[in-house]
Parts: structure tokens; C-alpha cells; sequence
């Protein structure tokens, strides 16, 4: 199985990028090719998967795009014209995006580039980043939201909608941020209690958030209880944004969440 995997990989790949597609070259062949968000281990030696080991589904590759893709993919988002220029200070009057069905060519190259990074840079251990049936389905994601968000703003814990299906992928740029996760029952659990009026010093609800640094270029992949059984969010409040025991310095931060649309029968 993992041999045809492999021999389906290397067609699909090689119809999207070219026969240069499983070579790894050191820098872009022409200047022309600097603009493109290229296939990030075509350029650079290959990173690895990281497992968050407390959650079953959730993987995290630190250098999915280079500085240089980064600024290609900003640029690519830019000139959509979604988000309006305004100082970092005030508000903006439109921090969201989203595409259904056909998306821009940039977000077709960053699903290639994701299927691609699975393919190749595997963990070697036989646990996938994607099942078989996520990682072959065709297209790979065909609905887009991209969000800008300013110092402070972040996103509340929630799940994503079940008009999608499994395997969801998060690309994060400029600023870097803590992504926090909690598993679904345990926050029930947590709020049962308070409602039982048994929150007390000998018995607290504990709800355990696990942690995970998103720094620029990054890459999560949800997929079975990562993506059903645990909800995550982004607190950027002052004071909660912290790493190592320090406060990270909140700057602009645009997040590309790549999603499957569930079949309508």
C-alpha cells in the first residue's frame, strides 16, 4: 500500500509541478521563478513533522514556507484586495475572507505544496499525517478563509463546522502566536461540575489546554479527534501569550485555513 502511495505521490506531483518536482534543488532557477510560491522542500532541505503527542490527529511542521514563499503567499493575499490598509492601531473594518469551490491559483499551489510536504517528509514511524482517504481525495481543499488579525485579536475555542470533512490544514504568517487546545469532554466535564455547584477546593474541574507555537511559515494538520474531539483558540489578549515564560511581542498576524466541503447526497 504505502509503495502505490508512494508511485500515486510521485504522478500527481510531477503533473502539478513538472518532472523537477522530486528533485530538491538549492535556489530558483531564474528570477522570474522568485514571485511563485513554490513547493517549499524544492528549495529547501527537507524539516520534519512534529506529533503533539497529546492529541491524537495533530501535527505541526515549523518550516513549511521559507521567508521567501512567505512573502510571495503575502503578497498573493494582498493583491486580493480582501483586507483594507489601515494603521495596525485602529480597527479594520474587514479581518476576513472566505472562497467556496474554485479557489485562486496561490491557494491550489499552497494544497499541492501541503500534499507534497505529507508525501514526502513522513515521520518514519508508519503514522500518517493524513489517512490514505483525506490525503487522495480530489480536490485536496476546496474552500478558503483567510484571516488578518491585529495586536490582540484572536479567535474563541470552538470546532470547526461539520459541513466540513476531516483533515484540515492552518498556514500561519508574520506574527507568531500560541495556538491553545481542549479536549471537548473535558470542558464539559469542567462546566457540569460548576452547574452541580461542586467547584470547590477539594474538588476543581481541571480543563487541561495543551499549547502549540504557530511561528511564521507554519503548518498544522487536524484530523480525526484533533479535528472532532478538541477545540482550539487563540487568546492574544495582553498577558496570554506567552512562551518559555516569556510574553511574545503581538505584531499583525494572517492566518490561510485550507478546508474540504462535505458531499451533498
Amino acid at each position: 500500500m504505502e509503495v502505490q502511495n508512494q508511485e500515486e505521490c510521485n504522478r500527481i506531483l510531477k503533473e502539478v509541478f513538472g518532472d523537477s518536482s522530486s528533485e530538491l534543488v538549492s535556489e530558483p532557477e531564474s528570477e522570474e521563478d522568485d514571485d511563485d510560491i513554490k513547493t517549499p522542500n524544492s528549495i529547501n532541505p527537507p524539516s520534519e513533522w512534529i506529533k503533539i503527542k497529546e492529541i491524537k490527529g495533530l501535527w505541526l511542521f515549523k518550516d513549511f514556507l521559507p521567508l521567501q514563499q512567505q512573502a510571495s503567499l503575502l503578497s498573493a493575499i494582498k493583491n486580493e484586495g480582501w483586507f483594507s490598509e489601515e494603521k495596525e492601531e485602529e480597527p479594520s473594518s474587514q479581518n476576513q475572507a472566505m472562497r467556496f469551490g474554485d479557489l485562486p491559483s496561490w491557494a491550489i499551489q499552497l494544497s499541492n505544496s501541503i500534499r507534497e510536504t505529507i508525501c514526502f517528509n513522513g515521520d518514519g514511524d508508519g503514522d500518517d499525517v493524513l489517512p490514505a482517504n483525506l490525503l487522495w481525495r480530489e480536490p485536496l481543499f476546496d474552500q478558503l478563509i483567510a484571516n488578518a488579525y491585529q495586536p490582540g485579536e484572536g479567535i474563541c475555542a470552538h470546532i470547526d463546522l461539520m459541513r466540513f470533512e476531516d483533515g484540515i490544514a492552518i498556514v500561519s504568517l508574520e506574527s507568531e502566536c500560541v495556538m491553545h487546545f481542549t479536549r471537548l469532554e473535558t470542558e464539559m466535564y469542567a462546566s457540569d461540575c460548576i452547574e452541580k455547584g461542586e467547584e470547590n477546593e477539594d474538588r476543581q474541574p481541571f480543563v487541561t489546554k495543551i499549547p502549540v507555537l504557530l511561528t511564521p511559515g507554519s503548518l498544522i494538520v487536524m484530523s480525526g479527534e484533533a479535528r472532532y474531539q478538541w477545540k482550539h483558540e487563540i487568546n492574544r489578549k495582553p498577558g496570554f501569550q506567552l512562551w518559555g515564560g516569556q510574553e511574545i511581542r503581538q505584531q499583525k498576524r494572517i492566518s490561510v485555513t485550507l478546508r474540504k466541503l462535505c458531499e451533498t447526497k
